[in-house]
């Protein structure tokens, strides 16, 4: 516990950020910036997101956002004591709109930044990499798999019947955080059959916990032309997307992930919601119709695949 009263003399820094998968890896530019300017960076993450970026090499260490006790900020006057660990610098995108969460997280560290994780009409990553004064360098270079995290998903890969078969490997993930993201499984099945057949390409169709319906509807479109990987680990994950070739997905953590490992990909989005598009200046984000499938969309996301094997 550490006292509100007294000075955070401790080296490094302390990011907080409690929000989904996609959200946290279009932070891992300010995050290089924050860890390159006050080492070491402790994350405030969901579990299990939390984990990952330090498998990743992103962040130094790791904590339950939960764990800090946050949330008594926002009801209790009586005590502002807190969790947080004695850092040089705490970086909060979380609660920043909210005055008496901001004056009573003050209280506990003067110095801290706090910021909203985003703004509208500009990229997330950018806002992001603003609020931490990032200094001058290339905060956007792909993030290289560990080893450790390449054989956790080669593992997942043979389970799912994929090392037998040789590559290349179009990668493709047809779920979203909300149905409204899905382009809907019509358009998928019509590019991927155009393009895996003009390019002789495998295909693997990744099955998260909340995508079963979504790749019902593309499974069945495909037939048995495709693979599956079911519900891996989010290591396990990250380390099957380092092994892949292609990959097609909407907006969502899984794109956000393929992305940022420097996976040639092709990101779909509604034209309103670009400021999510991710930071890697070799994602290709394509705008199309969410609620049909239209030749046209089809058409142009085959050129994009075609143009980002070449």
């Amino acid at each position: 516990m550490v006292d509100a009263g007294k000075a955070r003399a401790s080296a490094g820094s302390l990011a907080i950020h409690p929000g989904a998968l996609g959200d946290l890896l279009l932070a891992i530019p300010a995050l290089r910036a924050l860890r390159a300017a006050r080492p070491p960076v402790t994350l405030a993450a969901q579990p299990h997101i939390g984990a990952l970026l330090r498998m990743l090499g992103i962040v130094d260490e790791a904590v339950a956002f939960e764990s800090l006790g946050l949330d008594a900020l926002f009801v209790d006057d009586r005590s502002l004591a807190s969790r947080l660990p004695a850092v040089e610098r705490v970086v909060c995108w979380f609660g920043a709109r909210d005055p008496v969460f901001t004056r009573r997280l003050r209280a506990v560290v003067p110095a801290a930044v706090l910021a909203p994780s985003m703004i509208t009409g500009r990229p997330v990553w950018e806002h992001l990499l603003a609020t931490v004064d990032a200094p001058p360098g290339d905060w956007r270079p792909p993030v290289s798999a560990p080893d450790e995290v390449r054989a956790l998903g080669t593992a997942a890969l043979a389970a799912a019947g994929a090392t037998d078969t040789p590559r290349p490997w179009l990668f493709v993930h047809p779920g979203a955080g909300s149905v409204a993201k899905q382009w809907p499984a019509e358009a998928f099945a019509r590019a991927i059959t155009t393009v895996a057949a003009r390019a002789r390409l495998n295909v693997l169709v990744h099955q998260g916990p909340a995508d079963a319906a979504a790749v019902a509807a593309l499974r069945r479109h495909l037939g048995d032309g495709a693979l599956a990987l079911v519900n891996p680990s989010l290591p396990a994950l990250a380390g099957a997307l380092a092994h892949a070739d292609l990959f097609l997905g909407n907006d969502s953590g899984v794109s956000h992930l393929a992305a940022a490992l420097g996976v040639p990909a092709i990101v779909l989005f509604d034209v309103r919601l670009l400021d999510w598009r991710p930071w890697w200046p070799g994602a290709r984000v394509r705008t199309v119709t969410l609620t049909e499938a239209v030749p046209e969309d089809v058409a142009a996301v085959v050129e994009e695949l075609q143009r980002a094997l070449a």
